[in-house]
């Protein structure tokens, strides 16, 4: 296994590991100048709030998803920045909403 493939392998487990275990979430939306609509979903880990997975509907109505499971693709990928509440322009919402934008 090279450097690259074992780099995307550890990712790929801290994500998992994160979401699978995660006792408490909390849900975030934010809309950006360009139209498009940013959802998120958090968990508590070293005192950051880390995104496990986001999704971002788009003005035409596509929805892009990313987690653990599809880290990355052509359009974007699962943000590797935490979630700050004192400096992200990010609004709190219910799980539920987060959660009907996922299943899409």
């Amino acid at each position: 296994m090279d450097h690259v493939e074992r780099a995307r392998t550890e990712t790929v487990a801290h994500y998992r590991a994160l979401d699978e275990h995660a006792a408490f979430r909390q849900h975030f939306r934010h809309a950006d100048e360009d139209g498009n609509l940013w959802y998120f979903e958090a968990v508590p880990d070293r005192g950051e709030l880390v995104v496990v997975r986001q999704a971002e509907l788009t003005p035409s109505g596509r929805l892009l998803r990313y987690d653990w499971r599809h880290l990355e693709d052509e359009h974007g990928f699962l943000t590797d920045q935490p979630i700050d509440l004192a400096e992200d322009p990010v609004e709190v919402i219910a799980a539920e909403e987060f959660r009907r934008v996922w299943t899409g």
